[in-house]
Order: structure tokens, then sequence, then C-alpha cells
């Protein structure tokens, strides 16, 4: 494994989200939804593509709150652009658990 030094992680803005709004991503490559989340006034709202159809349903996912990097620069994913990484765990099935919060914290919250 590598290190990194403190400097490093500091650069990576990790911050809360609201899934506000989920829609079928049939053009991804992995099966996959939209999402959009609302970080905060700060950072606003921003869409990703997140490969979680497997433990996911659409409807389970409006209203959770995700972890997400925020600053890296968008990213073309098929026919969307990509706003942020919504950070989550692979299992050995492949299956992908989402990075949340277990107790509420205001959108925008940056991971310290």
């Amino acid at each position: 494994m590598m290190t990194i030094d403190w400097s490093d992680f500091e650069k990576v803005e990790m911050r809360v989200g609201t899934v506000i709004a989920v829609e079928d991503f049939p053009e991804a490559r992995k099966p996959a939804y939209r999402l959009r989340v609302d970080f905060g006034p700060e950072v606003g709202v921003r869409q990703s593509s997140a490969q979680v159809t497997d433990l996911y349903e659409r409807d389970q996912l409006v209203g959770k709150q995700v972890v997400a990097v925020v600053n890296f620069p968008p990213k073309q994913i098929g026919p969307m652009m990509s706003e942020c990484l919504v950070t989550g765990f692979h299992r050995e099935d492949g299956s992908v658990v989402l990075t949340t919060p277990d107790a509420e914290v205001p959108n925008g919250a940056r991971l310290a």
C-alpha cells in the first residue's frame, strides 16, 4: 500500500449530500443509476453515476445521505457529465455498498 502525506488527504473534498433524484441509466456499460445529490448551498446539487443497482432500489436511495468526492473535475460517462464521485465499498460478489453517515449531518459537511 502506498502512503500519502496529510497534505495529500487535505486536498480531497469528501462531503455529505442527500440524494434528491434517481433515474435509471440504461446507457451505462454496467448497470447504474443517475443520481442527483444536494450538497448544500456551498457546493450545490451535483449529478453522478452510481453502480449500486444490485443492493438498492431507486426509492430506497431518495432521501439517503451519501459521502462523495466533490472536487474531481467533471467526467463524461456515456451521455452524462458526472460532477462528483459517490463513494462505496465493493463486496466479494461485486456489489457496491454506499458510504453513508450513521447519523444525519448537514448537507455539505466535510469529512474531517
